[in-house]
């Protein structure tokens, strides 16, 4: 299994990472653990296999899966009109509500299909707290429920269900819906119905500034020359580093704001494909997340399902999901033939795209060249009450 370590060692050596954590199951077993590098320079601390990182948009599949437990029960219905459902959302006073909002459901939500498109706009509401404070008065910092007043009066890119736009926002909504039909907030929901089934205990979402760091949670760096940025917060410093104040990781809450250990994601997955029981979902509900979409949404090879990438092969497929956010570059996959890696750094690429290819690149074969999986399982070791 050395050839994990050469791996890691060379995308945190070419990419000037400070650490990062890998995680791997085979046949429902964890059978490789292992942090690499510094969790905190300043301190000299190592990256354990359970750190805590941003784990950024793998948050999505999070989300999915809180929205598919609904489903199970009978409290969402995945064709439902979103803002029938969050009627308490009311465009801004002086704007005009587009009126396609009021035909995007559910399952287009969840399919990046309802009709935003950052491209096409110009900008991520998401990621422009400023904008969405101009526009509505809301105060800083930013949260979803003031994004989703913004953009009920902004217009649609396209027709709900002709296209896919990958869309935070979309999640954003989601998380709403969530709290709307179970009566929980969001984190509390997922907490209890998604994640504790699962054994998983110390998920949670994250902190945006350094003194909110999380018990076991990496420091998060960003890159020389990525220089610092107005704060979201009204009150501390003006300026500061993009990791820590440039974004309100809690805002992000469904659509990319948890923390978790890469053995975590490995646990979460496994639970979800039924190769380690409990099974999150029914298998039903496993079907309609790794469907591929009605057309025009069919997409070629790939298509994005619910949470997941999703590309068919044979009988199975494979579903990924990457995330990135100033600090944090992330990475859950599971092969066609069962096998699951999670793998979480704690800084994020100038060459970000560069970096994503040869990640999976090496990874796949990687994965490719051990003939021979370990028989010893590893999940055990990582319980916590």
């Amino acid at each position: 299994m050395k050839v994990f370590d050469r791996v890691m060692s060379q995308l945190i050596d070419d990419y000037n990472i400070p650490g990062g954590a890998l995680a791997i199951v085979n046949d429902g077993r964890l059978v490789f653990a292992r942090g690499y590098g510094l969790a905190d320079i300043e301190n000299q601390e190592p990256v354990q296999p359970d750190s805590l990182f941003r784990i950024a948009s793998l948050s999505k599949a999070f989300t999915a899966a809180a929205i598919l437990k609904l489903v199970e029960t009978g409290k969402v219905d995945l064709d439902e009109r979103a803002f029938e459902i969050l009627d308490q959302f009311q465009e801004p006073e002086g704007t005009t509500r587009d009126p396609r909002i009021d035909q995007i459901t559910v399952r287009q939500l969840l399919h990046h299909s309802a009709g935003w498109d950052r491209e096409a706009a110009g900008f991520d509401p998401t990621w422009t707290p400023s904008r969405v404070a101009l526009n509505t008065g809301a105060p800083e910092p930013i949260a979803c429920p003031d994004v989703i007043a913004f953009m009920l009066g902004q217009p649609l890119d396209f027709e709900p269900g002709t296209q896919y736009a990958y869309s935070n926002f979309g999640y954003c909504v989601l998380g709403r819906i969530i709290e709307k039909k179970s009566g929980q907030e969001y984190e509390a929901y997922v907490k209890q119905h998604v994640l504790a089934p699962l054994e998983i205990t110390r998920m949670q979402i994250g902190g945006s500034l350094l003194n909110q760091k999380a018990e076991d949670e990496v420091r998060y760096y960003q890159q020389p020359g990525e220089g610092t940025t107005l704060s979201v917060f009204p009150e501390g410093p003006k300026w500061v580093t993009w990791p820590y104040g440039g974004q309100y990781i809690a805002g992000k809450d469904s659509l990319g704001g948890w923390i978790a250990s890469a053995v975590d994601l490995a646990r979460f997955i496994s639970g979800l494909d039924g190769s380690k029981l409990p099974s999150l979902l029914k298998t039903e509900s496993i079907e309609s997340m790794l469907a591929r979409p009605d057309p025009p949404l069919t997409g070629t090879k790939s298509y994005y399902g619910f949470g997941w990438a999703v590309r068919p092969i044979g009988d199975d497929g494979r579903w990924s999901h990457s995330g990135s956010q100033p600090g944090t570059a992330s990475r859950m996959f599971r092969s066609h033939d069962g096998v699951i890696w999670a793998v979480l750094f704690n800084s994020r690429p100038e060459n970000y795209s560069e970096f994503r290819d040869e990640r999976s690149q090496l990874m796949s074969d990687a994965i490719n060249s051990i003939r021979h999986w370990p028989y010893h399982d590893l999940f055990p070791t990582f319980d916590f009450e």
